[in-house]
């Protein structure tokens, strides 16, 4: 079962049926008894870094989140949910991320138009399960405003270009994260969640 973390802060059902619609049993829980029962967990998330953690802390799910990623159980990040990972955030002020990954959460730089919506290509830094079958430059979709700086760059698993160089894909162990959409990335999309939810 692919478990969702729900945390009021997305609309999760268009990932909950790609899963379902690639053949995956998948769910969707603001529950933190369901989420350390998790087999997979998957944190999306779109808003505000500040007040996602706040919802996280507030319904019980980050201790959850923390333990079930810590205990080696595959979790994947998606956009914001990427960015909450992290140690902390610039975003509204300075705020503490989930700490699974080392690094911080920045701004786009100056002179690209914010929020960065729309398709760029994924450029391989290294290889992993959760891109096989993605070619080199195949295109997915963005929307963002910030972008996670890893304080160690094995982290980056695919970067793309939009100004700045910046990690669409990072990952270590069984913490993988994306900054693009793959629900909303077509056919590379799909792959990219065919490879986590696979047994």
């Amino acid at each position: 079962m692919i478990t969702i973390v729900d945390y009021k802060m997305n609309n999760l059902r268009s990932l909950e049926n790609t899963f379902r619609r690639l053949g995956y049993p998948a769910c969707v829980t603001s529950d933190p008894a369901r989420v350390r029962a998790a087999a997979k967990l998957v944190l999306p998330g779109v808003g505000a870094f500040g007040d996602a953690m706040a919802h996280l802390d507030d319904l019980g799910l980050s201790e959850a989140v923390i333990e079930k990623a810590r205990a080696g159980t595959p979790l994947l990040g998606v956009c914001l949910g990427m960015q909450l990972l992290f140690d902390e955030s610039e975003e509204f002020g300075r705020h503490r991320g989930l700490g699974l990954l080392p690094g911080a959460v920045i701004k786009l730089p100056a002179g690209v138009h914010v929020p960065h919506m729309g398709w760029n290509q994924l450029h391989m830094k290294r290889s992993d399960p959760l891109l096989d079958g993605v070619r080199e430059e195949s295109f997915v979709y963005f929307v963002h405003s910030y972008f996670a700086a890893p304080a160690d760059p094995a982290l980056v698993i695919a970067e793309t270009d939009y100004g700045v160089d910046f990690p669409a894909v990072v990952g270590s162990g069984a913490v993988w994260a994306t900054q693009f959409h793959p629900e909303k990335s077509q056919h590379v999309g799909e792959r990219i969640l065919d490879n986590f939810a696979r047994p």
